[in-house]
């Protein structure tokens, strides 16, 4: 009786990889999400936004087109009031981007009474849902590599001047830590469509994720370091490893990782301002490391 059980389990066991249909399911949800009317509006707001953000750029970098060794990289970082720097519009529009990519990925197809269809096919439900992640993710590097060519290409006709290779190596490794930070978010929405069945609470649970992320990651880190590492005053190590334990803090958060590519912190900047705060009754005034 136990030796047809146990041959009972095995043939109803996996068969063959359990990666079968995962591109097709790849190239179906590609085609649906290139071709929605969210994913248009979207893209639309994106390069509206990339086209205002670099044509003020480019006129306030027009005068040092021949002194900027990174000229092209300062198309990202440069701002003109009234309209802030485009790297400051990505930190917002990329998680939008992912989150409205991925929140009625799984819940969708319960909605509309399709998994079961879906599930009858010869495919697994690893393959499944590696194959959504995965549509997503190209499609948010595709969306975003056509971008990052149109600000190239408007760099070079308002400068006049063409990109070196260190530049295009750095928007390179620029693009693909955007990619990254996008498929974080694209992943959390994910899980969310996996966890609820109604794609509205998909979207505001992933969006509240976000906006605690964004609002409060900096002040726990803070919180934590002092909590774990006190300073002690007149103690220029122990400063220092406070204000090293909050930078290691801040990037366990996803949101701030665009803000650090584009002001590195650096602790030698805290220690020489550490020195050259004037000294109180208290002690040295000791400083936070620079954003």
């Amino acid at each position: 009786m136990q030796s047809q059980l146990n041959w009972t389990r095995t043939e109803r066991g996996r068969k063959g990889s359990p990666w079968t249909g995962l591109w097709a399911v790849v190239g179906k949800e590609m085609a649906d999400s290139l071709t929605s009317v969210r994913m248009l509006i979207m893209e639309l707001l994106i390069v509206l936004t990339a086209v205002g953000t670099v044509y003020g750029a480019t006129q306030v970098l027009c005068d040092a087109a021949g002194q900027d060794r990174f000229l092209f990289l300062k198309l990202f970082t440069s701002a003109q009031d009234p309209l802030p720097a485009f790297v400051g519009f990505l930190g917002v529009l990329v998680p939008l981007l992912a989150i409205a990519l991925a929140f009625d990925a799984i819940n969708g197809e319960f909605n509309q009474r399709t998994m079961s269809r879906v599930l009858a096919q010869p495919i697994y439900r690893d393959a499944l849902l590696f194959g959504k992640f995965l549509a997503g993710l190209f499609t948010l590097a595709l969306a975003l590599t056509t971008i990052w060519l149109l600000i190239l290409g408007l760099g070079i006709l308002r400068l006049g001047v063409p990109p070196t290779g260190e530049e295009v190596g750095r928007c390179l490794w620029f693009l693909l830590l955007t990619i990254f930070y996008g498929g974080i978010w694209l992943a959390v929405a994910m899980v969310f469509s996996i966890t609820f069945r109604q794609p509205a609470t998909a979207a505001l649970g992933s969006i509240a994720v976000w906006l605690f992320v964004t609002i409060f990651g900096g002040i726990i880190a803070q919180l934590l370091a002092q909590a774990l590492r006190p300073a002690q005053p007149g103690v220029l190590q122990s400063a220092l490893a406070q204000a090293q334990l909050e930078l290691i803090l801040n990037r366990l958060s996803p949101t701030p990782c665009l803000g650090r590519l584009r002001w590195p912190c650096s602790i030698r900047r805290c220690v020489r301002w550490a020195w050259s705060c004037p000294s109180s009754s208290r002690g040295p005034c000791w400083a936070r490391p620079y954003p």
